[in-house]
C-alpha cells in the first residue's frame, strides 16, 4: 500500500496529512504567498524526509495527492483576480448589477455594493435571442461579437464571461461566441455560462460565471505551477483537488469551472468533522477552524454536511455552485489588534506569514491574537513552534502590548487579555448567528475544533454557547488536510428543466440525467476510475409555484452508473410525494392544493476510496497525568501557576482537570476551569464540561 497525501494551503500555513496504512503523520509550513506551490513542495520535501526516502522516490511510492486551495477565495479577499469582462444578450447589461435588491446587512444605509467585478465599461451587449424552450428567436450578429471582441481588446481584458438568455436550453450562441471570442483574443480566458452553471436563474448563472472568469487565470496559474513542480518532482499519477462540494477530482476537471474550488479548503474540514464525529457517535456537529487568517464556522446535521446550491454568498458575490456551507470570519491567529475610534478592534486584517505575528521574529511590528496568547503565556516562547519548524520570540510583542494598552488606558497584559476576551466573543457571536438561523440551538450539538488555534478557544467558547462537550481530534491542527483524504471523488452536476410536475417529459428528464451520467464516467474513466466503482444519486430540483428557492430530494440512490429504470410512469407522483416530505422537513409546512414544479434535474457521483481510521471511545480506567512543567498564564482568571503537558507523554485514560494547558506538536489545547480533557483510546482529546463548573 502506497502514501496518501492531503494538503490544505491557509493565509498563513500550509498543512499536510500523510496516510500511510492506518498511520497518519502530520506536518505544516509556513505559506509562501508569493507562489503557493513553493510551500506544498517544501512540505513534501520535509514528508519525504520524515519517511526517510527521496522527494522522488517519496512521490512515486504516493497512490494520491489530493490538494484544498484558497486561490480562489484569496482572489476574492485581496481583489487581485484577472481583468474581467462580460458579454451579455443585448438589453441585459446591468442584470448583474441588481443583484435581486439582496443587501447583507439591511440596517446599514451606508452599506456600498461590492466592488465591481465587470464594471459596466466591460459588459457589453450583443444581438440575439434565445426562448424559454431553446427556439431562435433572433439569430446571433456576429459582426457585432467581433466589434465586441475589439473594444474588450482595448480595455486590455485578460478573462470574459459570456452569459446569454436561456443558453442553459441551447448553448449554440454561447459556443459560436466562444468560438469567436478564441480567434478575435488568443490568450484571454474564456468562460461560457452553461458550461459553469447551466441552470435558471438568470442572475445566479451570470453572476457565478463572472466570478468564474475573475479567479480562473489565477487558479489555472497556481494549478499549473504545482503541477509541473510535482510532476517533475517525481509524481507520476493526478493531483486530485478538494471542491467546495465536498468531493474531490481531476485538476483537469475542475478546469471546466474553476469556481468549483472556492472554499475547497474550509470543505475538507466539514468533511472531515462528519468522518469523526459519527464514527465517535456524535451526529449533530458545530465545526469551528480557527486558523492563523480565519476562523470557519460549519454544522453536520445528522452525520452529513450535504452539498448546497443556489443562494451561496461568499465574499458578498453570489456563487450558484453546489457548496458546502461554511461562514467565514475574519478571526486567526494573525488577526491584527488595534485601537478604532477610541475602542479595541481585532482583525479582520491579518498578519498572515509575511511578515506574520511579532513573534515570528519575521519583522511583524502590529500585535495579533498570537502575540497575545504569548503574553497571557498560554503558548510558549520556550519549545519549538509548529514542529520545531521556528521558536517563538517574545521580543517587542511587550512593547507593542504596552502601547497599545495606553491608547486604552491600562498596562500590556491588560490590553492583551482584552484582545483575547474580543476575539472569543466575536468567533461566539458568529456561531450564535449561524445557528440561529439555521434554526438549531448549539447547546444541543458536540463542538469539534481545528485548526492550529482552534483549540485554544473551543472550550471557553463552549461554556459561553451552552455546549458541554468538545472534540478535538489528534490531528485537528491539520484537519482541513486530513479532510481531503476523507473525501471521495465526486462529480456533481445538474441541468435546468421548468416545468410543472405533472407535465414533465420523461423522455426529456431522461435525456437530461442520460448526459449527465455519461459525463460523470468520462471523467472518472480518465481518472481512472473504474465503471463499476461509481454510485449515482439521481436528484430533483422542485418548489411550489410563486417560491425563489427550489429544494433538492433524492428520487433514485443506485449502485450503478447510467441505471435510469426509476423513470417511469410513476415518477411525477413519486416525485410530488418526496419535494412534499422535503419541504415539511425543512420549513414545518406543506402547500396541499398547490402543484409543485420541477425546476432541474441533479446527479451526484462518487467512487468510495480507503479512508483514515477513527478510534472510537476510552477503555482505559481514567488517570492524572503529572505535568511536564508549570507555567505563569492567565486562562480567563487572571495569571496564577497552570499545568503544562506534552502532549506526547499523554496517552489512553488520562483525565486532566483545568485549568491546564496541553502543547500538541502543532496545537494548543487550553482545559479551561470548570472543564476536564479525556484522551480515548485512538489519542484523541476529549474536553467535557464538569458539573462543579456551573
Amino acid at each position: 500500500m502506497g502514501y496518501r497525501v492531503g494538503i490544505d494551503i491557509g493565509g498563513t500555513f500550509t498543512d499536510f496529512a500523510l496516510l500511510k496504512g492506518t498511520e497518519v503523520r502530520l506536518h505544516k509550513n509556513l505559506s509562501t504567498p508569493e507562489d503557493r506551490s513553493l510551500g506544498v513542495m517544501t512540505g513534501l520535501q520535509k514528508l519525504a524526509d520524515l519517511e526517510g526516502l527521496a522527494l522522488a522516490d517519496f512521490l512515486g511510492a504516493c497512490d494520491t495527492i489530493v490538494h484544498g486551495t484558497t486561490v480562489a477565495d484569496n482572489t476574492l479577499i485581496e481583489m487581485n483576480g484577472a481583468v474581467t469582462g462580460l458579454i451579455t444578450t443585448e438589453g441585459f447589461r446591468d442584470e448583474v448589477e441588481y443583484r435581486r435588491g439582496y443587501k447583507e446587512d439591511i440596517w446599514d444605509v451606508r452599506l456600498e455594493p461590492p466592488i465591481q467585478i465587470a464594471p459596466r465599461r466591460r459588459r457589453l451587449t450583443v444581438p440575439e435571442r434565445m426562448l424559454h424552450d431553446g427556439t431562435v428567436h433572433k439569430p446571433l450578429d456576429e459582426a457585432a461579437v467581433r466589434e465586441t471582441c475589439a473594444r474588450l481588446r482595448k480595455q486590455g481584458v485578460e478573462s470574459v464571461a459570456i452569459s446569454l438568455l436561456f443558453s442553459f436550453v441551447n448553448p449554440a450562441h454561447e459556443r459560436r461566441i466562444a468560438a469567436i471570442l478564441a480567434k478575435e483574443l488568443p490568450g484571454v480566458q474564456v468562460c461560457a455560462s452553461h458550461e459553469v452553471l447551466p441552470r435558471a436563474p438568470e442572475y445566479d448563472r451570470t453572476s457565478t460565471t463572472i466570478v468564474n472568469a475573475y479567479v480562473a487565470p489565477r487558479v489555472y496559474s497556481y494549478l499549473e505551477k504545482l503541477v509541473n513542480r510535482v510532476r517533475d518532482a517525481g509524481y507520476a499519477r493526478q493531483l486530485m483537488v478538494m471542491q467546495a462540494s465536498g468531493g474531490v477530482m481531476t485538476v483537469d476537471y475542475i478546469e471546466g469551472a474553476p469556481i468549483r474550488v472556492l472554499a475547497s479548503g474550509p470543505a475538507g474540514g466539514v468533511i472531515g468533522s462528519a468522518h469523526v464525529g459519527s464514527a465517535k457517535g456524535y451526529r449533530d456537529i458545530l465545526c469551528v477552524d480557527m486558523g492563523g487568517t480565519s476562523y470557519d464556522i460549519s454544522v453536520v446535521r445528522d452525520g452529513s454536511a450535504p452539498a448546497e446550491a443556489g443562494w451561496n454568498m461568499h465574499h458578498r458575490y453570489l456563487i450558484g455552485v453546489p457548496m458546502v456551507k461554511v461562514e467565514t470570519l475574519g478571526a486567526g491567529g494573525g488577526s491584527i489588534c488595534h485601537v478604532s475610534g477610541g475602542a479595541l478592534q481585532v482583525g479582520p486584517a491579518s498578519a498572515g506569514s509575511e511578515p506574520g505575528p511579532i513573534c515570528y521574529g519575521r519583522g511583524g511590528s502590529e500585535p495579533t491574537i498570537t502575540d497575545a496568547l504569548v503574553m497571557l503565556g498560554i503558548l510558549s516562547t520556550d519549545a519549538g513552534f509548529a514542529g520545531g519548524s521556528f521558536s517563538l520570540s517574545r521580543t517587542g510583542v511587550d512593547e507593542a502590548f504596552a502601547a497599545l494598552g495606553r491608547e486604552l488606558g491600562y498596562g500590556a497584559e491588560q490590553a492583551a487579555f482584552d484582545c483575547w476576551r474580543m476575539v472569543n466573543a466575536r468567533m461566539s457571536q458568529g456561531v450564535r448567528r449561524i445557528t440561529a438561523g439555521k434554526g438549531m440551538d448549539p447547546a444541543e450539538m458536540v463542538m469539534l475544533a481545528y485548526g492550529g488555534n482552534g483549540p485554544v478557544f473551543a472550550a471557553i467558547q463552549a461554556e459561553d454557547l451552552g455546549i458541554a462537550r468538545v472534540l478535538v481530534p489528534k490531528a485537528s491542527p491539520t484537519f482541513s488536510a486530513l479532510g481531503t483524504l476523507v473525501a471521495n471523488p465526486s462529480i456533481d452536476e445538474e441541468r435546468s428543466y421548468i416545468v410543472p410536475a405533472l407535465a414533465a417529459d420523461n423522455d426529456r428528464l431522461r435525456a437530461m440525467w442520460r448526459e449527465l451520467s455519461d459525463r460523470a464516467q468520462r471523467h472518472f474513466e480518465a481518472a481512472q476510475f473504474a465503471a463499476e466503482r461509481i454510485t449515482a444519486r439521481y436528484q430533483m430540483n422542485m418548489r411550489y409555484p410563486g417560491q425563489n428557492f427550489a429544494l433538492t430530494f433524492d428520487i433514485h440512490a443506485g449502485d450503478r452508473l447510467g441505471d435510469l429504470a426509476f423513470v417511469d410512469e410513476d415518477l411525477p407522483a413519486r416525485a410530488i410525494a418526496l419535494f412534499n416530505q422535503r419541504h415539511q422537513e425543512e420549513y414545518g409546512h406543506i402547500r396541499e392544493h398547490e402543484l409543485p414544479e420541477i425546476t432541474g434535474v441533479r446527479l451526484a457521483s462518487s467512487v468510495e476510496t480507503p479512508s483514515p481510521a477513527v478510534g472510537r471511545g476510552t477503555s482505559v480506567a481514567a488517570h492524572a497525568p503529572q505535568p511536564a512543567l508549570m507555567r505563569r498564564a492567565n486562562l480567563g482568571q487572571g495569571f496564577e501557576e497552570t499545568p503544562i503537558h506534552r502532549g506526547a507523554e499523554l496517552g489512553p485514560g488520562h483525565e486532566i482537570l483545568g485549568p491546564a494547558i496541553i502543547e500538541e506538536t502543532f496545537t494548543t489545547i487550553v482545559v479551561y476551569a470548570g472543564w476536564k480533557c479525556l484522551v480515548d483510546d485512538a489519542g484523541d482529546y476529549e474536553l467535557v464540561k464538569t458539573s462543579e463548573s456551573g
